[in-house]
């Protein structure tokens, strides 16, 4: 009963305008310390508490400068921030750690750069509702750009940015209960990478963009919450043997995600990054192996150096069952009636996989059910 208070008070207050209402979420929401434990995203508050949520403090400011992992420079203004906050807001109510709301704020800066948008042209109702714009993808709506034809909500939930909020973090008192699956519904999603995650909600046709936004989400939520955000990246995954680096699995994600949107270059890749010219004159770029090759020297700090072949690979890693899959494991993929595998893959969590595809195709996230048919083989990547 308490929630769902405060999800009412947070309608009324952000449909007031911009520059009213945010300030008063910070009242409202400060005292709802969660705790953050999930190592995606981490924190320390002014007081020094360790892995803090995300609670909004202090007045929305008017304009905010942030650069994207590429570099580029985004300005947002203060209704943009408006809903940022809206978002942190729901975050708390909702009892979403810090990483979580993090994630949510990648996803809105990706579809929408965090604005309520309406679609004249394939949902001309939505106009009827308080925007900040117009978009027209297909029939998506509101912050997240979620659909009303594929079961999200309905016009006017999907223009409340406060709805629209909670059905992105989705879980069991989530408005859609799972269908579509909001972040909560997702397998395992503390131990995806941050643009995966968002990807897993989002569906979207273009997976890679969302850990762009990572940089700039991060900056939003300290300057909103006065927590400063650190270690991006400290993904445990799987027990290793040897000595490997703590956080080996969510280095080697991280490193292998770097290289996201090069192209697959038969015989690609070094210990030290990319090579080889394909034959279509696009390079450098990775082949499967060469990309896992590369990415677990990259994050052992080179006490990994697996060969540059799949059938090398599958040797010298550690066999792990189906059912015992992790974050950071690598599965190899054989043809019915062959013995050695053609390819090679990073395990991400539930679906989800990163992979050097094939000729023609760029460094990317894939889903494990791509392969029908072919014998899929766990492996654990452990110190020689």
């Amino acid at each position: 009963m308490v929630r769902k208070v405060l999800i009412g008070l947070v309608v009324g207050l952000v449909f007031l305008g911009p520059g009213i209402g945010l300030s008063a979420l910070a009242v409202l929401f400060a005292p709802a310390m969660t705790d953050a434990a999930t190592c995606a995203t981490t924190g320390t508050d002014a007081g020094g508490l360790s892995d803090p949520s995300l609670p909004v403090s202090g007045t929305v400011p008017q304009s905010l400068a942030a650069t994207t992992a590429d570099g580029e420079t985004v300005t947002l203004d203060h209704t943009q921030l408006e809903r940022a906050a809206t978002i942190i807001a729901v975050g708390n109510s909702e009892n979403i750690p810090a990483n979580g709301q993090v994630i949510a704020l990648m996803a809105a800066l990706t579809e929408s750069t965090l604005r309520v948008l309406a679609n004249p042209t394939a949902v001309p109702q939505s106009v009827n509702y308080p925007n900040d714009g117009d978009g027209s993808d297909h029939d998506s709506l509101g912050l997240f750009q979620m659909r009303p034809s594929t079961g999200w909500g309905s016009v006017a939930n999907l223009m409340d940015p406060v709805w629209s909020s909670r059905a992105f973090y989705g879980g069991p008192d989530g408005p859609n209960h799972g269908s579509p699956a909001g972040l909560l519904d997702v397998p395992n999603w503390q131990n995806l990478s941050l643009g995966a995650a968002a990807q897993a909600v989002e569906v979207s046709q273009y997976p890679d963009r969302y850990a762009n936004y990572q940089p700039v989400a991060e900056k939003i939520a300290s300057t909103l919450t006065g927590v400063t955000l650190t270690g991006s990246q400290c993904l445990t995954g799987p027990t290793t043997t040897g000595n490997l680096p703590p956080g080996f699995a969510g280095a080697f994600i991280a490193a292998a995600e770097k290289e996201i949107g090069l192209p697959y270059v038969w015989g690609g890749g070094t210990y030290t990054g990319p090579s080889g010219i394909g034959s279509d004159g696009r390079g450098p770029g990775f082949d499967c192996s060469g990309l896992v090759m590369y990415a677990a020297y990259q994050a052992s700090g080179g006490k990994v150096r697996l060969l540059h072949y799949t059938g090398d690979q599958i040797s010298e890693t550690q066999s792990v069952t189906w059912a015992d899959k992790q974050p950071g494991d690598i599965i190899f993929y054989t043809y019915p009636g062959e013995t050695v595998p053609h390819h090679v893959v990073i395990y991400l969590g539930g679906d989800k996989i990163l992979q050097a595809p094939e000729t023609g195709q760029n460094v990317g996230y894939g889903i494990l059910s791509e392969f029908p048919g072919q014998t899929a083989t766990v492996r654990r990547i452990t110190e020689p």
